[in-house]
């Protein structure tokens, strides 16, 4: 098949590039702005029309969360319009599309992990804009699949694990939240599960991806400075209301995987288990 990925520069983009070698039986085309604007509906027909694209995995989005509150009409570009272009362009070759959302469609006031059935509620520009994608998506492509995330971080990028080590070094002290309530996802394992997918076939639907485990964003940063060996920074427990953002935040985001586990028979690792593997790389690169 030819393979579209979309916002190739980003975290899980370049994780998937680092991975098409491993999954050689089919021809990949990596594109971030340079080489596909996908706010551009007629450069996208061209685009899939030309290279005979017979699937799309859409990693592009507006992903700053509190920017997006004072860069709505962009947001909504990226995040709305953008992916039902992607969608409708790939109908009409008969093909499919893999739409990566995030788990702030929801509300976060769930006491129990979500279910792709539950109730979507955002409470955030970046929220709205991404549900409205996902509805875009599967208004336009029949073979469509959504793959909500969270969490996400990558050894690419800008990201919550970079950010803690680099403060770490940097910062005698620093304040975490400590009650909003998810789980990280290594971009590497989510890429791996998309590449799975494609090769069992899709199966159109909404889908939860993120690695196993509960955790607050404060246990997120003990566990980053302790698996980065950082032992002259001490992290202090706030409150959500004690650190405000333009955004608001789910404050409780944890997703239930078990109907992509059953569906494609995927293993999903432990969230300490990949967070090391990605340290690793980031101490081995410095």
């Amino acid at each position: 098949m030819n393979i579209l990925v979309t916002g190739c520069n980003g975290q899980l983009g370049n994780e998937m590039q680092l991975l098409e070698e491993q999954f050689p039986e089919n021809i990949y085309y990596n594109t971030d702005v340079a080489e596909l604007d996908i706010t551009n509906r007629q450069a996208i027909e061209q685009f899939v029309c030309d290279n005979k694209i017979d699937g799309i995995v859409n990693c592009a989005a507006y992903t700053a969360v509190d920017k997006a509150e004072d860069n709505q009409t962009l947001c909504t570009v990226l995040n709305a319009d953008a992916p039902g272009y992607l969608a409708a362009a790939v109908e009409r070759r008969g093909g499919w599309m893999i739409q990566i959302s995030t788990d702030y469609v929801f509300d976060g006031k769930n006491h129990k992990p979500y279910v792709e059935t539950d109730p979507v509620c955002p409470n955030s520009m970046y929220g709205r804009t991404k549900l409205a994608g996902e509805k875009a998506v599967q208004q336009n492509c029949k073979r469509s699949m959504i793959i909500r995330t969270a969490w996400l971080y990558s050894t690419f990028g800008n990201n919550f694990v970079k950010t803690m080590m680099r403060l770490g070094k940097e910062k005698p002290e620093l304040g975490v939240i400590f009650d909003q309530i998810g789980t990280p996802t290594n971009a590497r394992d989510l890429a791996v599960a998309i590449f799975l997918i494609i090769r069992k076939g899709i199966v159109p639907g909404v889908y939860h991806f993120s690695n196993e485990g509960v955790i607050s964003w404060y246990d997120f940063a003990k566990a980053i400075h302790r698996m980065s060996n950082i032992v002259g920074c001490k992290i202090h427990p706030l409150h959500t209301e004690e650190y405000p953002t333009p955004a608001a935040r789910p404050h409780y985001s944890v997703l239930d995987k078990t109907k992509i586990k059953r569906t494609y028979d995927i293993e999903i690792p432990y969230w300490e288990d990949s967070l090391e593997v990605c340290i690793n790389k980031l101490l081995m690169n410095n």
